[in-house]
């Protein structure tokens, strides 16, 4: 739908809403305007909003850090001896440095891998991981951080130290990616008809500001 054809459209609405209701348009207050965009965009959306801006889902912690960040954090401990149950400098297995790492920039996470395997949206193959994902293999064994450029970090078994090597497994191997901390937002995708829909929003609080 064009922008004149949204405004004609809003017209028509607005004049059988005045019809209907009995009130004069001259007694329609300045708020209105501002309301009805506010509820026919998220309504376009699909998202209910509060004062006109809809609400959106941000995680609970470790806001504006990015998955190289979580890399940067994690390659600071490499070197350190894999201790089972360890979760710092002198020693850590490969859940305690995940649980470190993600700490270290902000953002509190599980200690086990049964916990931290659970976090985040999935992410479908390694083909599609981003740095700082999460990585769980032997039916939820170990888990390790991608890294990026097809590498990882972990903390592997007793006897090696955390190390950043070749990504090793196959997608066949992976009982999960997990992607805890967020890409950039990208626009939000409308629902069939949103776009028809926030055209209208748009051309009603125009035409509500104009009088």
């Amino acid at each position: 739908m064009t922008m004149v054809a949204a405004l004609g459209r809003v017209a028509e609405i607005q004049s059988t809403l005045i019809q209907l209701s009995g009130v004069p348009a001259a007694q329609e207050t300045a708020a209105a305007p501002v309301d009805a965009f506010a509820a026919n965009l998220a309504t376009a959306l699909g998202t209910p909003g509060t004062s006109g801006v809809p609400s959106v889902a941000t995680p609970g912690s470790g806001s504006g850090v990015s998955g190289t960040d979580v890399t940067n954090a994690a390659k600071k401990y490499l070197g350190v001896p894999y201790v089972f149950g360890g979760e710092d400098g002198e020693g850590m297995d490969c859940s305690g440095l995940v649980q470190r790492v993600y700490a270290d920039v902000g953002v509190k996470v599980p200690r086990l891998v049964s916990g931290q395997m659970k976090l985040g949206t999935e992410v479908g193959s390694l083909a599609q991981a981003l740095p700082g994902d999460l990585i769980v293999t032997g039916g939820g064994a170990h888990i390790l951080i991608y890294a990026g450029n097809n590498k990882v970090i972990h903390a592997p078994y007793p006897g090696r130290t955390v190390s950043l090597v070749d990504a090793y497994m196959k997608d066949s191997d992976i009982d999960t990616i997990r992607r805890v901390i967020p890409t950039a937002t990208a626009p939000a995708s409308l629902p069939s008809g949103g776009s028809d829909a926030f055209s209208a929003a748009l051309a009603a609080f125009a035409a509500g500001g104009s009088r």
